[in-house]
């Protein structure tokens, strides 16, 4: 292989380095879970991907499915400009969450804005006990 004198030795390196390279480290999304009195609050950190990304849905056992998954593989080839070097980014992500028994299942939400999945999980209303009450005598 030709040596260029612009390119850093290391990047000739990386450019002749078979298969046994070692890939970047992937790292799951930030979570968070946040209780107010009206519902629960899941936020997932999700810089750069859109909403056509994301799939939430309940299985088959009651459980808050989240899935992103990204795929960048866009060709950015011109006259004036060619890949030495493109390495494919995909990203896949799936998290289960186990679904407290005061969830409303059937009025989750979910919207994505600024980099982060924010689903809504209202709580069930309590039914409000009414203590004072006329008793029917038989």
């Amino acid at each position: 292989m030709q040596s260029n004198y612009w390119l850093p030795e290391l990047f000739n390196d990386l450019m002749n380095v078979g298969l046994a390279a070692t890939k970047p480290c992937t790292t799951a999304p930030a979570i968070n879970v946040i209780e107010t009195d009206a519902a629960y609050i899941v936020e997932v950190a999700a810089p750069g991907l859109k909403k056509e990304e994301f799939f939430v849905n309940i299985n088959d056992e009651g459980n808050l499915v989240i899935k992103m998954e990204q795929s960048e593989a866009s060709k950015h080839d011109t006259e004036k400009m060619h890949y030495l070097r493109r390495e494919f980014s995909y990203t896949k992500y799936e998290h289960t969450l186990i679904l407290p028994d005061d969830v409303e299942k059937d009025q989750i939400g979910a919207k994505v804005s600024e980099g982060i999945l924010t689903v809504t999980l209202p709580k069930v209303e309590a039914a409000k006990v009414k203590v004072a009450r006329n008793i029917e005598i038989s």
